[in-house]
């Protein structure tokens, strides 16, 4: 590894082209050019167009279905470690089978760790993520993990809609250490949506723990995949006496009829970043960007400085001295 003075060379796969150009051009230069080779029996080939020999390489590719999105990267990471580049980032601002995280039930694979294999294998030297499904899965790998929060992009969104004596919730019983964190920042109460499903997708029977009447609601998740679990909470909340509800998920991975289920929703709005990019436009869905943590991000790693102030605990760090000097 290079460590006098190397070159950032940012890179980007087909599924996150559109995010990597604003990272690119947040970071104050050009994108990278690389090629994505395909031959008429599907097969493809990335080549990079110009030398990164010796330099910081970050390359730009969330991982959502189709899985030659994350076959597109493993290449690309190869490709670079044999042109030698100096230090190779993965940038996964959605991080695709991370769901997969555990063996729940026999005979069956855990593929978060499996692809953790991969991009280490492949020749990644450091992994940049976002908003993992199992927060455990950073364990997975033997080398650095930055694992953002999209709080950082959340909150002043939620600071600006100004509601008074709003209260967070969380969809299911898993989502609760991100709600709270949220929770704790505004000083805010907080309810569960405690789910039991019949199978993936596939929503049984819910019950809300906590007080939601006359209040405004703020559901926060990680994923939405059906919205299936979302606009159910949303509907439940209602019928328990909340006044409105509203939704902020990090990867919209809408599957299925996901849209069809959001316009019909309940919901005030769905909130979500641009990890994964929307399908189709609906007036229901705003779309935040990831962009500038992530090019902040790549920068602190380029110069050796820490992220730690991408977090929300540094925040809310931040306010908690505020508070306690005017006091």
């Amino acid at each position: 590894m290079n460590l006098t003075h190397p070159n950032v060379k940012i890179f980007s796969g087909n599924s996150s082209a559109v995010l990597a150009e604003k990272i690119s051009e947040l970071y104050g230069q050009p994108l990278g050019k690389v090629t994505i080779q395909k031959f008429s029996d599907g097969e493809f080939q990335p080549v990079f167009n110009e030398s990164v020999r010796g330099d910081f390489v970050f390359l730009v590719q969330s991982t959502y279905a189709p899985t030659d999105n994350l076959m597109e990267l493993l290449m690309m990471i190869d490709a670079a470690r044999r042109a030698s580049a100096g230090y190779i980032t993965a940038v996964i601002p959605y991080f695709g089978f991370a769901r997969q995280d555990r063996k729940d039930k026999p005979r069956v694979s855990i593929a978060s760790k499996l692809v953790a294999n991969l991009l280490t294998t492949a020749g990644a030297h450091r992994i940049m993520t976002m908003d993992l499904h199992a927060p455990q899965i950073q364990g997975f790998f033997d080398i650095p993990v930055d694992h953002l929060d999209s709080s950082a992009i959340f909150i002043p969104y939620i600071e600006k809609l100004n509601i008074p004596g709003i209260t967070f919730a969380s969809p299911d019983v898993g989502s609760t250490n991100r709600v709270r964190e949220v929770a704790s920042y505004f000083g805010a109460d907080m309810v569960i949506c405690d789910k039991q499903r019949k199978r993936a997708n596939e929503v049984a029977s819910m019950t809300v723990i906590g007080d939601v009447k006359d209040r405004d609601l703020i559901l926060i998740d990680d994923i939405c995949d059906t919205a299936g679990t979302l606009t159910k909470s949303a509907a439940m909340l209602m019928d328990k006496g909340a006044k409105s509800v509203r939704a902020f998920c990090t990867h919209p991975v809408l599957s299925g009829k996901a849209y069809e289920n959001i316009e019909n929703s309940v919901l005030s709005e769905l909130v979500v970043c641009d990890t994964i990019p929307l399908k189709q436009v609906t007036p229901k869905i705003k779309v935040l960007s990831t962009s500038e943590l992530f090019s902040v991000a790549i920068r602190n790693v380029h110069e050796n400085k820490s992220i730690n102030s991408l977090f929300i605990h540094s925040h809310l760090k931040e306010k908690m001295k505020a508070l306690a000097e005017s006091e």
